[in-house]
């Protein structure tokens, strides 16, 4: 009887170690590539350590551009796999494309569908691409370019089409991009000339009530690159767990968000996203599918967590840890100011008190296992008057684990020194948490070209040493009452938190020792702006982003959310891991093919776009003089 049940737990290790999904279980072979030496496999360990190909990539329109008849041969072996797809908006303009009917649903209704987020090609900021074709109820005059969109979109749905396209993008020398859900900040799922891997039906999901590796042994899941944060959440109910997500949103949860890092509203409970990771399958440059874990290929498995996404591989699926049910109650918290011309100078200190009192607080939030997210909007005086710069301040407090009765207690001291400053608030009340819950159902996205932003990871002595928050605190006041939305996210995911194996991972060191991460947003609508425009905005921006980077010299910045012209990005980012990551990148991709800005090794590359006034993905990827 004992032999029996050893006998069956080493077959569900056994079976959970080796059983892929079925697309993963559709891989390319050699007997594939026949005589289409253009999908042939590459070998990593005779090329060039050092880029030696041609000056660009190839795009549309030059000699080596692929002919249509390779075109069709590719698409072939994907089994009709291979988009030409056109921008969603060229159905506003005139053209072949045009269709009243359909650009007025883009105008009215995708507010309410999937559909920007089911588009092979959309992004939700639209800047990186070049902004050439947005939806509008007046295009008179105007014209839709393919811009800094992919020329060609492959709709994944096993690994074999990935591995031909990757194979077919390194030996064709062709800009290769991947794109997921079309959460993309600064221009890494945009590319002209590109051909695009889409990874977002990707969306298998399996748990695993037991999974052993290295040091770990519990409950897992398994979980597709295509699943996106909100699906993940009725997969929690169905099986009593939890899995950490980017909150109730369209995020491909395992892509792009785990290669960053990845924040939730559990970070200071259970760490980051890259944290959870176990194993990864991954398709590489030279067109292989691997498995990374802590067993096999090690320096690529620390890489892809947290050493930022396309720049190692692809991933297509991960298993992570799985944790008993969470349960997140949150308190909100507002206040606000609003001077008028009669207002004396100093009329804001008491908000600003209160801010301070609600920073201090965030020790205790995140030392209690919580996140808090918070927002301070400046108020701008009347045109003409000469009254100071009024803000609105709010919170959510989310802790996890804690019932109603035990977070009213844990927030009560935060605000009766808040009113003891005579600031009003609502009453206190407790709610489920809207950062730990499917609230939209994956519906709602739409692209927009604001968007442009910085963020900031704040250190604990930032907090803990009077004179340091004292600095901290009068830059970000600085930075609000220069016009300039502040959007703070307590969180602590320390190495203690991450556990094991997060503990080993490339995230940013600068998280380690982090108590918040911040965004803060320029607000500039870029759409019409002169370059010249765009350029001066953002140097009026950076000069406020300066004064927190300059009273935070521990800290770094998200590179998921960040400014793609972010000082010295590479410490920034990666702290410094970066020269171990600059290795895993040259050893794992010598030829380069996959490139991000601001990512591991693009140093080396350029995009030549027409000026914009900042860097957009609308023009040739070629080496950098």
């Amino acid at each position: 009887m004992r032999f029996s049940v050893v006998a069956s737990t080493l077959a569900v290790i056994s079976r959970v170690n080796s059983i892929n999904f079925p697309f993963e279980a559709t891989v390319l072979k050699e007997d594939d590539i026949g005589n289409f030496s253009a999908i042939a496999f590459g070998n990593r360990l005779t090329a060039s350590p050092v880029y030696d190909g041609p000056e660009c990539k190839v795009y549309p329109g030059t000699v080596d551009w692929p002919l249509e008849s390779e075109w069709a041969r590719l698409n072939s072996t994907l089994n009709g796999a291979l988009l030409k797809p056109v921008p969603a908006a060229a159905v506003c303009y005139s053209g072949p494309y045009q269709n009243a009917n359909q650009c007025n649903f883009l105008l009215r209704n995708t507010s309410s569908s999937r559909f920007y987020i089911n588009d092979p090609l959309t992004v939700l900021t639209m800047w990186p691409e070049g902004d050439t074709c947005y939806a509008s109820a007046s295009t008179a005059g105007l014209s839709c370019t393919q811009g800094g969109f992919p020329s060609y979109v492959v709709n994944v749905t096993t690994v074999k089409q990935a591995q031909a396209a990757v194979n077919f993008a390194r030996n064709k020398n062709l800009r290769l991009v991947v794109k997921n859900t079309g959460h993309d900040f600064f221009g890494r799922s945009t590319g002209f000339g590109a051909l695009s891997i889409w990874t977002h039906w990707l969306k298998q999901f399996e748990f695993l009530p037991q999974y052993s590796t290295g040091q770990y042994k519990g409950m897992a899941a398994r979980v597709g690159a295509g699943l996106e944060s909100w699906e993940l959440f009725a997969y929690m109910g169905k099986h009593n767990m939890t899995v950490l997500v980017a909150g109730p949103y369209t995020v491909g949860a395992y892509g792009g968000w785990i290669t960053g890092g990845g924040h939730s509203a559990l970070a200071s409970t259970y760490g980051l996203g890259a944290d959870q990771v176990l194993s990864l399958e991954v398709i590489t440059a030279d067109g292989k599918f691997v498995t990374a874990d802590v067993n096999q290929n090690t320096d690529l498995f620390f890489a892809l967590r947290g050493g930022g996404g396309s720049t190692y591989g692809i991933i297509t699926s991960a298993i992570v840890k799985a944790h008993p049910t969470t349960s997140v109650l949150s308190s909100s918290l507002t206040f606000s100011i609003q001077p008028t011309a009669n207002s004396p100078a100093n009329v804001t200190e008491p908000f600003w008190a209160a801010f301070d009192t609600y920073h201090k607080f965030g020790l205790n939030i995140v030392d209690n296992g919580g996140t808090a997210y918070s927002y301070v909007t400046p108020i701008q005086p009347q045109s003409g008057s000469t009254a100071p710069t009024g803000a609105s301040f709010s919170a959510t407090i989310e802790m996890p684990g804690m019932s109603a009765t035990q977070l009213a207690m844990f927030v009560k001291p935060l605000y009766d020194r808040i009113a003891a400053l005579g600031i009003r608030t609502p009453a206190p009340s407790v709610t489920q948490a809207s950062n730990w819950q499917d609230t939209s159902h994956g519906v709602g996205d739409t692209p927009g070209n604001g968007g442009r932003f910085a963020s900031r990871i704040f250190p604990r002595v930032s907090f803990e040493n009077p004179s340091r928050f004292a600095v901290t605190q009068r830059a970000i006041r600085n930075t609000v009452e220069a016009g300039y939305v502040f959007h703070g996210i307590n969180m602590a995911p320390s190495l203690d938190v991450a556990g094991y194996p997060g503990n080993g991972s490339a995230v940013n060191p600068a998280f380690r020792t982090a108590v918040m991460h911040a965004d803060i947003f320029e607000g500039t609508n870029l759409r019409g702006l002169s370059a010249q425009g765009v350029r001066d905005a953002h140097a009026r921006f950076t000069t406020y982003m300066n004064q927190i980077r300059q009273a935070t010299p521990e800290g770094g910045s998200y590179v998921n959310e960040a400014d793609v012209e972010e000082p010295e990005w590479q410490k920034a980012f990666f702290g410094d891991n970066y020269a171990r990551l600059a290795g895993v990148k040259a050893s794992w991709d010598p030829w380069s093919l996959f490139y991000v800005p601001a990512g591991v090794g693009s140093e080396s590359w350029v995009v030549r776009a027409a000026d914009h006034g900042l860097p957009t993905q609308d023009g040739p990827l070629c080496r950098a003089e």
